[in-house]
């Protein structure tokens, strides 16, 4: 989901680039509470998932370029 809104805000040319990873981030951490359901740990899994879809977006971008 986290890959999707990645590409979603890249099309916007009203989002700057520097504000996608923290756009990630909050809605990583909040998915991660709530599927989780305790806040350390949901922390922690929110932060590692948006870290994962950032590398992978770049390796993608890297890769093809």
């Amino acid at each position: 989901m986290l890959f999707i809104l990645v590409l979603f805000l890249k099309k916007k040319p009203k989002v700057a680039d520097w504000t996608i990873p923290w756009v990630l981030l909050v809605v990583g951490v909040a998915g991660g509470i709530v599927v989780v359901g305790n806040l350390v740990q949901g922390i922690l899994q929110g932060v590692l998932v948006t870290g994962v879809t950032v590398l992978s977006h770049q390796l993608i971008k890297q890769s093809v370029n």
